[in-house]
């Protein structure tokens, strides 16, 4: 039995998120499109591990998952055969065979997130599956302000969802930058691992501070609250995408 790690990426617009949904079947999602997929090719069940359990709409560049199968496909035909066969919204990256105890989800160092954000009076078109847009005033120097504060070891309950079964809300955010070009902002998030919507959630309470609902210390004091009511609001799915996964 092989064990094969694949980096995928897939624009998340017609998905229901990464994770099948348990009996769910004729529910669209990145997994199930991939597991039906991979059967076509080698002719047997699969089940495969996903690195990250995005949501509905977010996108992906670098996720990672790993399967074990048993067939003697090579790598980079394996690669190929399940391209030819995907939607053209999911594609293989790259793929490799691992040792056996690797595990894309619990051996997962670290992970980097983009989110972003069209700030003008009307919205793009060739934007709308892919950035937040906003329609009032940004105070990006208030943002700016605001960033370092949410940086590091920190109890991150307060931009956690309801239904997150993270057994510890502790997460350390190791960089956290926001990057403007013309009328698009990125916010760019690396951290050891985020709850449930929480980079979501902290790209609202960022907003916020750039309409002036909250001023940038404030959100040392939304940390200390722990509770979800004290952030802002949870941005849309689409702005959000999955860049890489560190091992």
């Amino acid at each position: 039995m092989r064990n094969l790690k694949c980096v995928i990426a897939y624009d998340g617009t017609n998905y229901h998120g990464f994770q099948r949904q348990p009996h769910q079947t004729h529910v669209a999602t990145v997994q199930g499109r991939l597991e039906s997929t991979i059967k076509q090719v080698i002719k047997q069940e699969v089940d495969i591990i996903g690195a990250s359990r995005t949501d509905a709409d977010v996108h992906a560049e670098g996720q990672v998952f790993n399967c074990y199968l048993d067939c003697s496909i090579p790598t980079g035909k394996f690669s190929l055969a399940l391209n030819t066969r995907l939607p053209n919204d999911i594609v293989i990256l790259d793929t490799t065979e691992v040792d056996a105890k690797f595990h894309a989800r619990y051996h997962s160092q670290g992970k980097k997130y983009y989110y972003q954000v069209y700030y003008d009076q009307f919205p793009s078109p060739f934007l709308r599956n892919y950035a937040y847009h906003v329609y009032h005033h940004l105070d990006l120097d208030a943002i700016k302000d605001a960033l370092p504060y949410l940086e590091g070891k920190h109890d991150f309950s307060s931009f956690r969802a309801a239904g997150c079964n993270a057994s510890s809300p502790i997460r350390t955010i190791h960089n956290l930058s926001m990057e403007q070009k013309d009328n698009l902002i990125t916010f760019s998030i690396y951290g050891d691992g985020f709850l449930y919507k929480m980079v979501r959630t902290i790209v609202g309470t960022l907003i916020y501070v750039g309409y002036g609902k909250l001023a940038p210390a404030q959100l040392k004091e939304i940390l200390a609250a722990k509770d979800r009511k004290a952030a802002g609001p949870t941005a849309p799915g689409y702005g959000l995408f999955l860049e890489e996964i560190y091992y």
